[in-house]
């Protein structure tokens, strides 16, 4: 039997206001998301429990949500000023999202994607756009992202708690694949949804032997419409969520997910999410329920 994961949770409505964070409370909910996901007794040492002064460290946002609905800039200066406390100079922590133009082969897949401009292989001249056919301009090859590839030894993933249109939910399994890939509309495409792609291209050791920490942004959370901001599905929940485990993590946002779902009549997200799963068949975590626990770090 698997170890069991947890998933520690912090909440306080005093956290935001009308999409405005309260940057000392939100400072406060990391940092004790931090010391209990760790064990620690204080932020610096916690860090270094996780990464070693010679890591180049990256810290993986979700940004498409544009201004509302992005990983918030307190929680991420709250992690920046920890690494900081910890001896890792400011100048040596990438903070990314998306990123194009990669170097490393994610490895093959039996879809094919039709390239567009950004994607490694697209092929285009340098004075215009030729007229490819979409034979001629697909491709069932991925790239990872140089950052992911090359730039970085650990990553802290900070994805938003967040529905996903084509893949059920964008949190801790997507954060780090589908932004860091091109190519990545043919995981996106079909009546599966990428179930065991995203798994799959997680366990890739450029990412599942990199990230050390997930924790999950859910001040604003939204279940539906997303990663794009769709403030008609967005509920200011206050809450951040942390664990070691990104499958049991994905796992808990994803239930409550579908419970905003059923409370506004929109159909479950079922399938599309599969990959959340077959990532713990994998051994990359654990999705079952019974394999979870969920400790809540009180005020």
């Amino acid at each position: 039997m698997p170890t069991p994961s947890v998933v520690y949770t912090m909440h306080d409505s005093d956290a935001i206001k009308d999409y405005k964070t309260n940057p000392s409370i939100v400072r406060t909910m990391v940092d004790r998301l931090l010391l209990a996901a760790t064990g620690q007794p204080d932020v610096a040492k916690a860090w270094t429990s996780l990464v070693s002064p010679n890591d180049k460290i990256g810290i993986k946002i979700c940004a498409a949500g544009g201004e509302l609905f992005t990983t918030h800039h307190d929680v991420v200066n709250t992690i920046v000023d920890g690494l900081v406390a910890a001896g890792h100079p400011r100048s040596s922590i990438i903070v990314w999202d998306r990123s194009l133009g990669g170097i490393k082969d994610a490895g093959s897949a039996p879809l094919i994607g039709k390239l567009v401009w950004g994607d490694f292989d697209y092929r285009a001249d340098k004075v215009k756009m030729p007229i490819l056919s979409d034979t001629e301009n697909t491709s069932n090859v991925s790239h990872f992202s140089r950052i992911v590839s090359t730039e970085v030894t650990k990553i802290i993933n900070v994805p938003v708690m967040s529905s996903s249109e084509m893949n059920g939910i964008a949190g801790c399994l997507y954060n780090v694949t589908i932004p860091n890939i091109d190519n990545w509309r043919r995981f996106s495409q079909g009546s599966r949804f990428g179930a065991e792609s995203l798994a799959e291209i997680y366990s890739n050791q450029l990412i599942s032997k990199k990230v050390v920490f997930n924790l999950m942004d859910g001040l604003v959370a939204q279940y539906a419409g997303g990663p794009q901001s769709q403030p008609n599905y967005a509920v200011h929940h206050a809450t951040l969520y942390a664990s070691k485990d990104p499958v049991a993590l994905d796992a808990i946002a994803l239930k409550r997910l579908e419970q905003w779902r059923v409370r506004a009549s929109l159909p479950v997200i079922g399938h599309t999410a599969d990959y959340v799963g077959f990532a713990s068949a994998l051994g990359l975590g654990n999705a079952a329920a019974n394999r979870i626990e969920i400790k809540n770090i009180g005020r």
